[in-house]
């Protein structure tokens, strides 16, 4: 019997959820009473690791990190809770959750409720191998060109799947996908006039901000990082210098959005209650292959010159944005977070192992997926990605320093864990998964973890390898992320609001990046559990708060 009420039945779930939020006599808390907090500034430096901010401080290489840190408190154990994407990453920031409720594996993943974008009557074979990232604006479509910054200006439709709801084939856009909603939905229905807004690198994938009711962020700026600059026809990711320069317009967004304007700057609807920005270029540079300046020097986190120079930008960015707070007199009545979505592995060189996709390789040598490799969006007709023509009901391979497994055949778990373990070495096919950080995630334990695959979201196994391979033999980046190694994993923290009683505090307890969504909620006097994923998760705020 096919599953065709999975995403039915979350949204049903929400539902309930929200009525229950609603009907909550303290779902906000006198917010004149209670805190000095009215706006919520949230900044991802993607990579930031927490011996990166405990280095530069330490060294006054980033004075104006070092200067927050002062005001506020630095969290020197945080971790993602469990998958280090950009997807999941965010998603904990913005909904107190893990994968297992936020359902967000990865910006590529795969869902056996769906059906393909070109099934719109919902009749055909589920199975589909969901893509959210550049290609979801409507200039990849066909295979375009990613000529415009705003990727087009509307989603892709060949990049938007199907599911049957209520009897109804309806599309799933990025927003319909996350199964949880998010802190700016949260932070609109909780507090009278609240206004949210967020920039992040890719235009359209990042919809999901949005949550299920597609309106929790009201500017959200349309960026895409992969677009081609025509000053240069390269998109901003070739140089971490040129992605300063997208950086730089996220910048701008946020002082557009202190001096009370939005983030184009062409309108002035005030300061956003919760707003936030993402910046890539520390990430691109810890990924730059070591033989040309990029990554680090050592297992001591030792900056080599491209990365020394990206945490120099980054924290001359956040300068000028706290600068402009204080300019405007809001630096008294704004919190601001300061974190990662993930890290970046391997930071010491020596543990780099790119051996090419094994795991993929011995996956399909043992018909576990197509020999040919002719699964999910690997198998458009046209050969361009996500263009809508892939194959259905293939299960995929997600792999960077992780792998994530969605089986053809659910029947096959066994027999497919044993031959993953009877290759766990390095050597050829072997998927460098033999030592004591790496390890597989099946059956009752990913069930657990993640949620039951046979729902359909969550993977089959999930192979973690050991810290330093990714599954690649790519000659353009030393660094990835996406899995659980120490590295991708440990970020940088520091939580700055005003009138705290303990500025200057450093907390070593272990904490999850998922606390800081109840904590920015904490802050405003809103109720936490509004969080549907906090209510699910028993996620608590931050200590400290």
């Amino acid at each position: 019997m096919k599953k065709t009420k999975g995403l039915a039945a979350v949204l049903l779930a929400l539902t309930a959820l929200h009525a229950a939020a609603r009907d909550d006599d303290h779902g906000r808390h006198d917010h004149e009473d209670r805190t000095s907090v009215k706006h919520v500034l949230l900044i991802s430096f993607d990579g930031l690791h927490e011996q990166d901010v405990a280095r530069c401080v330490a060294s006054n290489a980033c004075p104006n990190m070092a200067l927050l840190a002062k005001d506020g408190t630095t969290y020197t154990n945080a971790h993602t809770p469990g998958l280090s994407d950009s997807f999941p990453g965010l998603a904990a920031l913005v909904t107190g959750g893990s994968p297992k409720t936020a359902g967000l594996f990865y910006d590529v993943s795969y869902d056996r409720t769906l059906y393909a974008p070109s099934d719109t009557s919902c009749s055909g074979t589920q199975g589909w191998n969901v893509v959210f990232d550049e290609t979801t604006g409507i200039d990849a479509q066909n295979g375009g060109a990613l000529v415009h910054l705003d990727g087009g200006g509307a989603f892709n439709p060949q990049a938007i799947p199907n599911a049957k709801i209520d009897g109804v084939c309806k599309p799933v856009y990025p927003h319909n996908y996350v199964k949880t909603n998010t802190i700016f939905e949260v932070v609109k229905a909780g507090l009278p006039h609240a206004r949210t807004a967020w920039a992040d690198k890719h235009a359209w994938g990042y919809d999901w901000l949005n949550g299920p009711s597609g309106s929790g962020v009201d500017d959200l700026m349309r960026t895409e990082i992969n677009s081609i600059d025509p000053k240069t026809n390269t998109n901003y990711t070739d140089l971490y210098t040129h992605t300063e320069v997208f950086d730089d317009l996220h910048m701008q967004a946020l002082i557009n959005q202190i001096d009370g304007k939005n983030s184009a700057g062409n309108a002035s609807p005030g300061v956003p209650t919760i707003f936030g920005a993402n910046f890539q270029t520390l990430s691109v540079a810890q990924k730059a292959v070591v033989a040309k300046d990029g990554g680090y020097l050592d297992a001591s986190f030792t900056p080599g010159p491209q990365v020394s120079a990206a945490i120099a930008y980054i924290d001359a960015s956040l300068g000028r944005i706290v600068a402009e707070l204080k300019q405007r007199g809001l630096y008294q009545s704004t919190a601001i977070i300061v974190t990662a979505k993930h890290g970046q592995s391997p930071t010491d060189h020596s543990k780099l192992v790119k051996n090419g996709d094994t795991l993929s390789k011995l996956l399909q040598t043992n018909s576990y997926l197509d020999p040919n490799g002719n699964y999910g969006q690997n198998a458009t007709k046209t050969g361009n990605l996500n263009d809508g023509s892939g194959l259905v009901g293939t299960g995929f391979a997600q792999t960077d320093d992780v792998g994530l497994i969605w089986l053809r055949d659910q029947h096959q778990l066994a027999q497919v864990v044993k031959t993953l373990k009877d290759n766990l070495s390095c050597n050829a096919p072997g998927i460098c998964a033999d030592g004591p950080y790496a390890y597989l995630l099946y059956g009752q334990r990913i069930k657990a973890a993640f949620g039951d695959p046979k729902e359909g979201r969550t993977p089959d196994i999930i192979v973690q390898p050991n810290p330093g391979v990714i599954y690649t033999s790519s000659t353009s980046k030393d660094e990835e992320h996406g899995g659980n190694a120490p590295d991708d994993n440990h970020l940088g923290l520091i939580v700055y609001a005003p009138g705290m009683k303990h500025a200057g505090g450093i907390v070593n307890d272990r904490t999850l990046t998922t606390q800081v969504a109840p904590t920015m909620l904490k802050l405003l006097g809103v109720n936490p559990k509004r969080l549907n994923s906090v209510a699910a998760e028993g996620t608590e705020v931050l200590p400290g708060f």
